[in-house]
């Protein structure tokens, strides 16, 4: 196993050197630069001009991208244009809010998920089956942004049982009711959109696991249905899931871009978002480039549970 991972790791890093290429060229190709937005009635041209110099962004952009990958190798992500702190200040103050709303929401999408993607399975082409298939169709279909908005508007605006948004009431002293009473909408909303997602790989999964060999060998022989349901089927029927919770770690990380947006969730999603309106490149290129060893990382984590869960499954 530790030979395998040493080879994924090796394999990783060209791949990410020419994202990073990629976003650089990207970012850069954004209208506008950080100078741009930083515009103020009393600056003048030469003093907007002599700021693009201090920032580099004259320079060719060989020559930039050369710059911050010599920062980044020596493990310094750079300033922030816009706030003038270290990147890794700003996004390690981001990532705690971040990791409390994502993994929440992720407990609340597993805890609904498997249940009712076995109860699915189990009943196919019964009544709760198709209401349960409906229900997952819908919550896969309404975008995150819709239900976000519907939920502010009747739970908050209408009903007045939670707050529109924010990690905390302003002004008042931070505590674990505040903050658990401004999570819950969020979180909810965060939590449907990926329990609809999961419950339709777990109610697949689950159907053809149950048609398999041993699971007739196991029900031959006597064995209660719920055993052979949750302890011989969920095992192998868990291994879909695995794998979406492996691509799940750089979303635990990154957070959800819109849901953070509309809920004034000071997380790295809404970081992300102000870096691309202050076209603040460091950030923006700090997020992506950890976005993406997160996505390696969890490739490779889904693997190895792969091997753990599945005896057959050899890595090599």
């Amino acid at each position: 196993m530790l030979l395998f991972i040493v080879k994924r790791i090796l394999a990783a890093i060209p791949l990410l050197f020419l994202i990073s290429i990629i976003a650089f060229l990207l970012v850069n190709l954004m209208p506008g630069n950080p100078v741009d937005m930083m515009i103020d009635t009393t600056i003048t041209g030469s003093e907007l001009e002599k700021k693009k110099e201090q920032l580099g962004l004259n320079d060719p952009l060989y020559i930039q991208y050369a710059n911050w990958l010599k920062e980044i190798v020596t493990g310094n992500l750079g300033y922030s244009f816009s706030k003038g702190a270290p990147v890794t200040e700003l996004i390690m103050d981001r990532v705690p809010a971040t990791l409390l709303l994502m993994g929440v929401s992720l407990i609340l999408s597993l805890l609904i998920a498997i249940p009712v993607g076995v109860l699915s399975a189990t009943k196919q082409y019964s009544t709760w089956d198709y209401s349960l298939t409906f229900l997952t169709l819908a919550g896969v279909s309404i975008p995150t942004f819709f239900l976000g908005l519907s939920f502010i508007y009747i739970f908050a605006v209408k009903l007045g049982m939670f707050p529109t948004g924010m990690m905390g009431t302003p002004g008042v002293e931070p505590s674990f009711l505040d903050t658990a009473k401004h999570l819950v909408l969020p979180m909810t909303v965060l939590g449907l959109n990926g329990a609809a997602v999961y419950t339709r790989y777990m109610r697949s999964s689950m159907l053809e696991i149950i048609k398999q060999d041993y699971i007739r060998t196991a029900r031959a022989k006597g064995s209660k249905e719920r055993k052979v349901i949750f302890v011989h089927a969920l095992r192998n029927g868990l291994i879909p899931i695995i794998t979406l919770l492996g691509l799940s770690i750089p979303t635990l990380f990154g957070g959800a871009v819109i849901t953070e947006q509309i809920f004034s969730w000071p997380g790295v999603g809404k970081l992300m978002v102000d870096s691309v309106f202050s076209r603040d490149y460091p950030v923006l290129m700090a997020l992506i480039l950890i976005t993406s060893f997160l996505v390696v990382v969890g490739s490779l984590l889904a693997d190895i549970l792969y091997s753990l869960v599945d005896p057959k499954v050899k890595l090599r």
